[in-house]
């Protein structure tokens, strides 16, 4: 019978494994993400809009279920645009500022990615901390983050 220091032992083990696992799926299927939209509700008339992403088919929706779990965060959504895929496609996502920076965020400062997905990360993680310190809500804070995000993903400089 093992004692309970083996039994404490492999359950780290475990989740070092599936820890891995997550770092290897999100550099292959996930992605850090910020947009930026109109909102005339708001002070300056934008709104700024981090997620973590990671989408998968349905035939592999499990896998989505298995993040959320692992994050205790985040929602699962279907987007029916089937495009070239043949099948629905679902889409694990977290937006909340205090869930992204207090799960999201460590894990993957703690658990580094692998491919280019690590430079979209340190951007994320500096536009993220700028927003829960409200500099997204000035005006020179939200030019930074703009500017910011303008290095990610390949996206294109946007004039604002």
């Amino acid at each position: 019978m093992p004692s309970e220091k083996s039994s404490s032992a492999d359950n780290q083990q475990e989740r070092l494994k599936f820890a891995n696992w997550v770092v290897g799926f999100t550099d292959g299927e996930g992605c850090f993400t910020v947009s930026i939209f109109r909102n005339p509700t708001t002070k300056n008339g934008w709104q700024v809009f981090p997620e973590f992403v990671v989408t998968q088919g349905k035939k592999s929706f499990s896998v989505l279920n298995l993040m959320k779990e692992f994050f205790n965060c985040g929602t699962i959504t279907i987007n029916r645009r089937w495009d070239n895929h043949k099948e629905n496609i679902y889409r694990y996502c977290v937006r909340n500022l205090k869930e992204l920076e207090e799960k999201i965020i460590p894990f993957f400062e703690k658990n580094l990615l692998k491919t280019a997905k690590k430079k979209d990360f340190k951007i994320f993680v500096q536009v993220v901390r700028l927003m829960r310190k409200g500099k997204h809500l000035e005006n020179s804070g939200f030019k930074k983050i703009a500017n910011l995000i303008s290095m990610m993903n390949r996206k294109k400089v946007r004039k604002l």
